[in-house]
């Protein structure tokens, strides 16, 4: 028997203004590297950063995916980012409807590179 292992993920990711989230977003979506990205404007940040701790109004990126495409994402995030040490996290998709996780696997197919597992029975 095999078993298809996709491992959706939501990819977080924050962003300094409404065009370089907007560009991320755009980037990501037009490689298929995501299914869709949510931006959320108006977040308020406090952090530690070189000593201080600091406070910044940022865009939050809520994208879905697979965790196969995530050094990919990680890549063209970093390549656009203007940060130089920019928030990229996943957190794996526990449940979601089913229709909607096909979908995900299905926008990323070609660059996510799914891996088969095949099960034996003893």
């Amino acid at each position: 028997m095999l078993l298809l292992v996709m491992d959706e993920i939501v990819v977080l990711v924050t962003a300094g203004s409404e065009a370089e989230a907007t560009n991320i977003a755009r980037a990501l979506v037009e490689q298929s590297l995501v299914a869709c990205v949510n931006i959320l404007p108006g977040v308020r940040s406090i952090f530690q950063w070189e000593g201080k701790v600091t406070e910044a109004h940022e865009w939050l990126l809520v994208a879905k995916t697979v965790s196969q495409a995530f050094e990919r994402v990680v890549t063209v995030v970093q390549s656009i980012h203007s940060y130089s040490v920019p928030e990229v996290i996943a957190l794996p998709i526990q449940h979601g409807l089913p229709e909607y996780l096909t979908w995900i696997r299905d926008v990323t197919q070609q660059t996510g590179q799914h891996a088969q597992i095949k099960l034996s029975r003893d």
